[in-house]
């Protein structure tokens, strides 16, 4: 384990093709760093089993919906060319409507393996916090009440009133969010981390605060993998505000192509906007080097220059809307990995998408679109081929 990054546990191993099993953290569960924890601690597998179902039984009576493994198919109407359509993950349904919940949820599990091994320094009765702008608020707060744990949401000024009234009916307590004189630095962060500091356990979908939340984001790239099966496709586009969304989801891909059914990974790109890309910056700046390792060290060595605060986010795919991209190192790595890139957006590339995609049939917003928005600009400029096999998700639903 490394900033931002997770390696598989010693011992991981793919579900059988065979199984029918749709909650994907009771199916690919022997990849997970929660089980793996709970089984090293002399726990039973039914035992971790049961809990997920338990936990799941109750995101449910506050959700209306599981953890179930989310739709992908191929979609024609999204292609540039008739031969290549393309391949698109559907996590508006999700819990809470967005991926986030996948993070979250492997952070409860994580928390329920500490109570229940009785591990040093855990608090089963802190409150939970976490900083966000939208959707991550909504999955944690969601999760919180499922596991009946406190939450603390801080959120932005500019934060959206719809999802304002559903934190306040999930029973989050609300902060928001001023920029306070001569700060800087996103003002929800900085109050989150003072929660932190006062005891509360970050619950949060940025891995630098807390590393577990890249084990449940995995979920998403193995359900990918094995939706793709062994053709896999060329090029996977994936929105980042954050990072922890494409960290995750290429950690995902290189297990599904080392354990799983993909017989090659696909090229994972980074999609930000022309409004707010922190990471594209630091990217076209990270030194060259023999090795994807020295590149990572140096661009580690040189966080402090390469990383820095996006002045005047703008876009509207405001769920991407960090000034900073708190999980940069593990964004590149992804990259490095799989042989991807970077790629911005025009807001008529991200306007255009969010029409294509709501005509496809999904209710997507603009950040949930917005890694299909790459994809128009990598074809536009040519830095994809029209005849290229590409895959995106689809991962927030249009409130």
């Amino acid at each position: 384990m490394t900033n931002s990054w997770l390696e598989t546990p010693e011992g991981a191993a793919w579900p059988t093709a065979d199984s029918d099993e749709t909650n994907p953290f009771v199916r690919y569960r022997e990849l997970l760093w929660s089980w793996h924890r709970w089984v090293d601690s002399g726990l039973d597998d039914d035992d971790f089993v049961a809990m997920v179902h338990n936990l799941d039984d109750s995101v449910k009576e506050v959700a209306g919906t599981g953890f179930v493994t989310t739709p992908a198919r191929w979609v024609d109407s999204l292609g540039e060319d008739s031969q290549a359509p393309v391949f698109a993950k559907d996590e508006t349904g999700n819990v809470g409507g967005s991926h986030k919940a996948r993070h979250l949820m492997g952070l409860l599990l994580h928390f329920a393996v500490d109570a229940v091994a009785n591990n040093a320094g855990t608090n089963s009765n802190a409150r939970l916090a976490i900083s966000s702008c939208g959707n991550a608020a909504l999955g944690a707060a969601t999760v919180a009440r499922a596991a009946n744990r406190p939450i603390d949401v801080f959120i932005p000024t500019w934060a959206d009133p719809k999802v304002v009234a559903l934190l306040d009916s999930l029973e989050a307590t609300i902060h928001v969010c001023e920029r306070r004189v001569h700060e800087s630095g996103d003002p929800c962060m900085l109050r989150f981390q003072e929660a932190v500091s006062g005891g509360a356990l970050p619950f949060g979908v940025q891995a630098t605060e807390n590393l577990w939340t890249l084990d449940g984001g995995r979920t998403i790239g193995w359900e990918l993998a094995d939706q793709l099966g062994a053709d896999s496709v060329d090029h996977v586009l994936v929105q980042v505000g954050g990072g922890a969304l494409l960290t995750s989801c290429a950690i995902g891909l290189l297990e599904g192509t080392a354990l799983g059914p993909l017989e090659r990974v696909p090229r994972v790109w980074a999609v930000q906007s022309e409004g707010c890309a922190p990471f594209d910056r630091a990217w076209s700046q990270i030194p060259a080097a023999a090795s994807v390792d020295e590149r990572l060290r140096l661009a580690e060595q040189q966080a402090d220059r390469l990383m820095t605060p996006w002045s005047d986010p703008s876009s509207s795919a405001t769920g991407i809307l960090d000034d900073v991209t708190y999980d940069w190192l593990g964004v590149a790595r992804g990259l490095l990995e799989t042989g991807g890139s970077s790629v911005l957006a025009t807001e008529d590339d991200i306007e255009s998408a969010n029409q294509r995609v709501r005509s496809a049939g999904y209710n997507a917003d603009h950040t949930g679109s917005a890694g299909y928005a790459g994809l128009l600009a990598a074809l536009r400029e040519g830095s994809i081929s029209p005849t290229d096999t590409t895959a995106v998700l689809i991962t927030g639903i249009r409130r």
